[in-house]
């Protein structure tokens, strides 16, 4: 029989960024805006971010009205930041404002704004939470205010209600102290909790999470445990369990691990053997000698597999390498976008040098790909199927067409 026509294609989604160190708001908000909206060319986005440093005072107030206006999207997000990101550049230690647009056909954009309270016996109540509609078509880009955010508590609530759905971001930085970080929309400034945004139907939100970390030693099975520690390990006193385990190492591997101990716990709870990003990264708090345990800065369950872990500069380095091998794509480059949220323990503090994390992300992309991002007092991504608040890791969000299967 005859067959239909098919109907019209799909416009393909298209990303831009730009990022000023211009020390004036008003020159550099004009320089970063005729960037972005070059590479847009003419396409109005659907979505607009800004990551702004402190440096600019009280013109951050109008940034997300401006911003709105000036590229027509209904829907800004942004925060302030210690150091803004834009294409090949991590701005440490200077004035920035990055941008980052995108026109996303096919997607429904569903905004929120989280309010968070607490009952009589301490739990959190958030209001405002997001809707998720298809957690498998779906991905949450969402800010915080590191003062206000119990983002633990939040992630947790959200890996219960959406299982599946990726959330990747961050907590503002830069700020002395409550008050001082500060979340913006279309509107203006937010006196909430959280914002972000769900994306979800013909552009995916992809994920990849760079904890820096490498495992040490041998992994072990949690016997024992009580709050934030670990009594045993395997059934053995778990500080005991720990010398033996550093005994086997080389003088360079203790070394490293004396450094900057961690303990990686298994998330996935059907996986006996673990490759990178299946352990998520925790730091060693310390040890109680009487009891012979150890304190975790996490929650561990009896049953769960562990394995110490050491961060460094080439771990770190290594590890976010080896994560976006196998990002590049036959699309053309500005239908793909790429925000970066990053420590502000990494850059030149762990490196030594600038502009590592986007450098590696770049290359990872290929040329033209859109990004942007900003340096964050704390970075949401998951870690095998578990969104988790982390420090210093760099976290990705990639968008692009969906891939169907």
């Amino acid at each position: 029989g005859p067959r239909a026509a098919a109907g019209p294609a799909m416009p393909a989604p298209r990303f831009s960024a730009s990022l000023s160190t211009l020390k004036d708001p008003q020159a550099a908000l004009s320089a970063a805006l005729e960037q972005l909206l070059s590479n847009l060319q003419g396409r109005r986005p659907d979505l607009a971010l800004a990551f702004v440093t402190h440096h600019h005072g009280a013109a951050i107030e109008g940034l997300g009205p401006e911003l709105a206006r000036a590229t027509g999207a209904p829907l800004v997000l942004g925060c302030t930041t210690e150091a803004a990101i834009g294409p090949g550049r991590e701005a440490e230690g200077e004035t920035g404002l990055a941008l980052f647009a995108g026109s996303l056909p096919g997607t429904e954009l569903r905004p929120f704004r989280l309010d968070v309270d607490q009952d009589d016996e301490g739990e959190w109540l958030l209001s405002g939470e997001p809707v998720v509609l298809d957690p498998r078509r779906a991905g949450v880009l969402m800010l915080g205010d590191p003062h206000a955010f119990p983002a633990e508590a939040a992630l947790k609530r959200l890996n219960q209600d959406f299982p599946g759905t990726p959330v990747a971001g961050g907590m503002a930085s830069g700020g002395r102290g409550p008050g001082q970080d500060h979340l913006f929309d279309q509107r203006g400034l937010a006196d909430h909790a959280a914002l972000g945004v769900v994306i979800e139907g013909d552009v995916a939100l992809r994920t990849r999470v760079s904890q820096g970390c490498r495992p040490i030693g041998r992994p072990f099975v949690v016997t024992k445990v009580e709050e934030n520690f670990i009594l045993e390990l395997g059934g053995k006193p778990a500080m005991e369990a720990l010398l033996a385990m550093l005994q086997e190492l080389d003088v360079a591997e203790r070394n490293l691990f004396g450094n900057a101990p961690f303990i990686g716990l298994a998330v996935d709870v059907t996986k006996s053997r673990f490759g990178r990003g299946d352990l998520l990264a925790r730091p060693l708090l310390g040890v109680d000698p009487k009891r012979g345990a150890i304190a975790v800065g996490d929650a561990p369950r009896r049953g769960m597999t562990i394995q110490f872990q050491a961060r460094d500069a080439d771990s770190a380095s290594e590890d976010l390498e080896a994560l976006l091998g196998g990002l590049a794509s036959p699309s053309a480059p500005a239908e793909r976008g790429a925000l970066l949220f990053t420590c502000n323990g990494r850059g030149l503090r762990l490196f030594g040098r600038r502009n590592h994390d986007i450098g590696a992300l770049e290359r990872a992309l290929g040329p033209g790909v859109a990004a942007a991002g900003f340096f964050a007092n704390g970075e949401f991504g998951p870690v095998g199927p578990t969104n988790c608040m982390h420090g210093y890791t760099a976290s990705v969000a990639l968008l692009e067409a969906r891939q169907e299967p």
